[in-house]
């Protein structure tokens, strides 16, 4: 009877098929960026302010229409203190505001923005320049990149994964 079980048992194991899973991955990639241009451009507005105490409006202060090319004018107001004697505050501002453009838009050129329109607050961000950027992954897996000019970027990379279960 051991005779047999051993018998048996050599014949299972030589029989029996491998159970393993190999799994082989190779993951390659390059990615190439140029930075676009932006801008943002803010039209500050006219504004007049007046406070006080112990002052009485007389004639009311004036802003003048605002057209392209010329200064939005403005009146200043009258007053007059109101108890004579007593002690007064007065104080009035007055803050021209941006001048209607002639350019409100432009086209980009080559990632240059060649005019803008001129307001109080402008952000304005260059565009890259694509120049000799490049990249090449070869079959072995060589990854070949180029620099480009201002405003780009190369990344490259290869992944290789092996899994055994």
């Amino acid at each position: 009877m051991r005779c047999f079980l051993f018998v048996s048992c050599l014949t299972f194991f030589a029989i029996s098929p491998a159970s393993a899973d190999i799994t082989h991955a190779i993951k390659s990639s390059i990615s190439l960026t140029v930075d676009g241009t932006a801008s943002q451009s803010i039209r500050q507005p006219s504004s007049l302010a007046v406070s006080g105490s112990n002052v009485t409006l007389g004639t009311p202060p004036v802003l003048g229409t605002l057209t392209s090319g010329t200064a939005l004018g403005y009146t200043p107001g009258a007053y007059s203190i109101t108890t004579a004697g007593d002690s007064f505050s007065y104080s009035e501002s007055y803050i021209e505001g941006d001048d209607v453009p002639a350019l409100l838009s432009t086209t980009v050129t080559g990632g240059v923005v060649p005019a803008l329109p001129t307001f109080s607050n402008q952000t304005v961000t260059s565009g890259g320049i694509a120049g000799t950027l490049a990249g090449t992954i070869a079959t072995d897996g060589a990854l070949t990149i180029t620099a480009g000019g201002a405003g780009t970027s190369a990344i490259g990379q290869v992944i290789q994964e092996l899994t055994i279960r």
